[in-house]
């Protein structure tokens, strides 16, 4: 196995002790683009990956939906992290490494580290990696968590499920390092909420809403979404972030851990006769999310599935960082979709009533080509 230089950076607003970033940090260089420019290029052949997104900073009415929800969910909220995070350990025990995929598994995997400290006294190595669509997962990140835990069982961790493209990606990005290392890896994606039934590792299967999916890094450490850019990340580089210190007045993402952890101690025995439960059965997964992506795909004339991202999650991020053309919406008076509602007024998207889908609510992405930047 090849050795890998490259140390974790210190960068972002959680401790140590609850995360280490396998990225390079890239917060010197002028990444941003406007949302219509990027989505300009993505649709004309470029990747979403070679640049960041302005990062988009709420009134202080969203702040305090997100703030009202928190408070209203964090039960619900801990204690899908604690049958998540029960069944992490069943299988895997003290033996178990936590890998989030930045950055919305990044919180995720801190509370699951918090749940299993508190629980059984045992801090789990923890550590946030890059994984890119259609491009792959950080090898170089995975190739330092295995030389500094030999024998480790990696866990991965995401926050949620849309219609399944990163657990596509992981599961084939661990049969190509596979074959390039000859070290196997499990695939199976931890997640909080699988509205999409993407994996057999998760907290629900309810598409609700987990309120850091409502703000952008100001919830994630402040640390940006990872870059993958030739220009500036090396063979040997880890995938690159950018660590956004001019938010730090802004940032809510230890208030959020704490918050979410504070439950803990109340949720311990439902979690874990949830998590046995769960154990006992043969889960399916199926990727049932998909045929709503089909339908909706073909009910809309949209010519990509890229353009349709389904879930509460997904469909925020479409709001906050890409140029949205309509939200669908099965339940427009769900308390999980309040911030949607909030975020399509502001920007002047259409809501249209979508009663016949799995999901809360779908977003769907502009075609963008001809439009003036």
């Amino acid at each position: 196995m090849q050795k890998i230089l490259n140390k974790p950076a210190k960068m972002g607003t959680y401790l140590e002790d609850d995360v280490l970033f396998l990225l390079k940090d890239l917060s010197d260089i002028v990444l941003e683009d406007t949302a219509l420019n990027r989505e300009t290029k993505i649709q004309s052949g470029g990747h979403y990956s070679e640049s960041l997104p302005i990062e988009y900073q709420p009134p202080k009415e969203y702040v305090k939906v997100f703030w009202d929800t928190l408070q209203q969910y964090k039960q619900k909220v801990a204690l899908c992290v604690g049958i998540v995070s029960e069944q992490i350990f069943q299988l895997k025990g003290s033996n178990a490494v936590l890998v989030s995929l930045a950055r919305a598994g990044t919180p995720v995997g801190i509370l699951i580290k918090r749940y299993i400290k508190l629980k059984y006294g045992i801090s789990l190595p923890h550590y946030s990696i890059s994984i890119i669509r259609d491009k792959g997962i950080d090898e170089n990140a995975l190739l330092y968590i295995q030389q500094e835990h030999p024998g480790a069982e990696i866990q991965f961790v995401d926050g949620w499920t849309g219609k399944g493209a990163i657990s596509l990606e992981l599961t084939n990005a661990c049969r190509k390092y596979e074959e390039k290392f000859r070290l196997k890896l499990d695939d199976t994606l931890a997640v909080i909420a699988d509205p999409g039934c993407c994996t057999t590792l998760y907290g629900t299967r309810e598409d609700f809403l987990i309120p850091s999916a409502c703000l952008n890094s100001t919830v994630s450490g402040l640390v940006s979404r990872t870059v993958l850019n030739e220009a500036f990340i090396g063979k040997d580089d880890f995938h690159g972030a950018k660590f956004y210190r001019n938010l730090l007045s802004e940032d809510v993402s230890n208030e959020f851990i704490n918050l979410i952890s504070e439950e803990f101690s109340t949720i311990g025995k439902e979690a874990k006769e949830s998590a046995l439960n769960l154990l006992s059965r043969e889960l399916e997964t199926g990727f049932i999310g998909l045929e709503d992506v089909k339908k909706i795909q073909a009910d809309f004339s949209i010519e990509s599935a890229h353009y349709i991202k389904p879930g509460v999650g997904e469909t925020t991020r479409v709001l906050l960082r890409r140029v949205p053309w309509k939200i669908l919406m099965r339940d427009p008076s769900s308390p999980f979709v309040k911030h949607i509602l909030m975020l399509a007024e502001e920007k002047g998207v259409e809501v249209q009533a979508y009663p016949d889908m799995k999901y809360l609510c779908c977003g769907l992405i502009k075609k963008v080509k001809g439009m003036q930047a």
